[in-house]
């Protein structure tokens, strides 16, 4: 069957179009999406603005329109952190529906962790061990581990590199700043440590999304050309090694580096920072980059509750 995915995420709104059927893997049959920048479109009281709203519904409308060409027998909407927290969450969400007919479910944070801790299972397999997952969006920072399908520990932290941009990186923070940032994320992300670590360190440790994949390939991992089997890593040594550099470096180097998009450059430094507490957190020297996340283990969910589904 065909199925389609509209993911509005506090970057990204995006659509993508899957064949799928029991047994294989869910492949691409075309993708469209557009930069939302919803953690941004927030005013002071954490409201989506009017500029977001309407942003959104063009997107969906249009996202709709292109799953009804494309054949997709059914289309699976959701909404993630900045849809998730804004204090106009419900407003919004009906404006889409009157509009557009479309009704987002919003995920909360540990269904986004769950979910993309599937995404991750099955595409390393069981071989992987004990797997431990990380995901930095937009709005928030997802991790989840564990020995089977289901993770044993997942949670989700207002952590996202475009929520950390938004708050910490308005003007460009000095010396003393940086540092009490990554004091505070790393003191954000200990509290809740052992529900992971708990049952032992893990055997692979998994980074998931965009962020995570530009800063691979800012430090030296293979290009998307190369296609998603190639393994690609972050080092911890190597982040490090760039870290200093990327804060001295202007918005529009940052968005000539590999792998950057000119809409997120501005979140870069804020993502390598928590990329970089992730790894020290849990006492990690790498992370092994995961071509699949959140829509894909929408995906899988969807297609395992279909066991009808057959080969052929």
């Amino acid at each position: 069957m065909r199925l389609g995915v509209l993911d509005i995420g506090s970057n990204t709104g995006h659509l993508l179009v899957v064949d799928a059927h029991g047994g294989a893997a869910p492949l691409p049959a075309s993708s469209y999406k557009q930069p939302l920048r919803l953690a941004e479109h927030l005013d002071d009281d954490g409201a989506v603005s009017p500029a977001g709203v309407e942003a959104l519904v063009e997107f969906t409308a249009q996202a709709v329109r292109l799953a009804e060409d494309r054949g997709c027998a059914e289309t699976l909407a959701f909404a993630t952190s900045a849809v998730r927290d804004a204090v106009n969450s419900e407003t919004v969400l009906r404006t889409v529906h009157e509009r557009t007919g479309v009704r987002l479910e919003v995920l909360s944070g540990e269904d986004e962790a769950r979910l993309t801790f599937l995404a991750v299972r099955r595409w390393f397999g069981w071989s992987a061990g004990r797997l431990a997952v990380f995901d930095i969006g937009g709005g928030s920072l997802e991790i989840a581990g564990g020995a089977d399908e289901a993770p044993d520990a997942a949670w989700s932290l207002p952590l996202g590199a475009a929520r950390l941009a938004r708050s910490h990186f308005g003007v460009a923070p000095d010396a003393d700043a940086l540092r009490a940032l990554r004091r505070d994320l790393r003191a954000e992300m200990a509290q809740n440590a052992g529900t992971l670590l708990r049952a032992g360190r893990p055997d692979r440790a998994a980074a998931t999304s965009k962020t995570f994949r530009s800063l691979a390939r800012i430090c030296g991992a293979a290009p998307a050309a190369e296609g998603p089997l190639v393994r690609r890593v972050l080092s911890l040594d190597a982040l490090r090694d760039r870290i200093d550099e990327l804060t001295r470096t202007s918005l529009d180097d940052l968005a000539r580096l590999p792998g950057v998009s000119p809409s997120r450059a501005h979140q870069i430094v804020p993502g390598a920072l928590v990329a970089e507490a992730c790894m020290d957190v849990f006492d990690l020297t790498e992370l092994e980059i995961c071509p699949w996340a959140l829509r894909e283990g929408v995906i899988l969910q969807r297609l395992d509750r279909m066991p009808h589904i057959g080969v052929g």
